[in-house]
C-alpha cells in the first residue's frame, strides 16, 4: 500500500468531493484505539491516508475509553468514529459505544469498526448499529469509500440507517 501515490490521493479526494454536501466542510472522523491494545499501526495509516485525502481526522491514540472517546466526538462535533480493534473484544466494545451513543437522543454520529474482524462477526456489529465494518488488509480507497458512503446514506436518508461492510473476500 503506497500512501504517497497521487492516484491514492486524487481518488480520496474525488471521493471526499463526491460525498460531502458542503464542498467547504471536510468530514471530520475520530479515529481511537480503545482499551489495553496497544498496536496502532494500522490506524495510523489509515488516519494519516484519510488526511492526505482531504479529510479532517482527529487521532486519539492509545487506550481510549469508551467515556473518553465519546467526549473527545462531542467536543469536536465528529460526522463518524473509526474504531481499530485488533484485540478481539469488537463486540464488546461496539455494543458500549452503541449504548453511549443512543443514551444521547439528538446525536447523529457514525460509527465503524476496523481491525480483526472475522467474517461471521460482521452481521453481529451490524446488528448492534455499527455502521460500517472494515477488517485489517483493506485497501485504503475502499475504507474511504465505505465512510464517505455511511455519512452520505445519512445525511440523505432521515429515515433507516444502511449498513455498510467489506468481508476478506473483498480484501485485496
Amino acid at each position: 500500500m503506497q500512501l504517497s501515490s497521487k492516484n491514492a490521493r486524487r481518488e480520496f479526494s474525488l471521493l471526499s468531493a463526491q460525498y460531502s454536501l458542503n464542498p467547504k466542510k471536510h468530514l471530520r472522523i475520530l479515529m481511537a484505539k480503545p482499551g489495553l491494545d496497544g498496536h496502532d499501526r494500522g490506524a495510523l495509516v489509515v488516519s494519516r491516508a484519510l488526511r492526505d485525502a482531504g479529510f479532517e481526522v482527529i487521532y486519539l491514540g492509545l487506550y481510549g475509553t469508551i467515556d473518553q472517546i465519546i467526549e473527545v466526538a462531542v467536543q469536536e462535533d465528529v460526522d463518524i468514529i473509526g474504531l481499530s480493534i485488533l484485540s478481539g473484544t469488537h463486540l464488546k466494545v461496539a455494543d458500549r459505544l452503541i449504548k453511549e451513543i443512543k443514551k444521547r437522543r439528538n446525536w447523529k454520529v457514525r460509527t465503524a469498526i476496523g481491525g480483526i474482524i472475522p467474517d461471521e462477526d460482521i452481521p453481529k456489529l451490524l446488528k448492534l448499529g455499527v455502521d460500517a465494518v472494515v477488517p485489517t488488509g483493506t485497501p485504503i480507497s475502499k475504507v474511504a469509500e465505505v465512510l464517505t458512503t455511511a455519512l452520505t446514506e445519512r445525511k440523505s436518508s432521515a429515515s433507516g440507517r444502511k449498513k455498510r461492510a467489506v468481508k476478506d473476500s473483498e480484501v485485496g
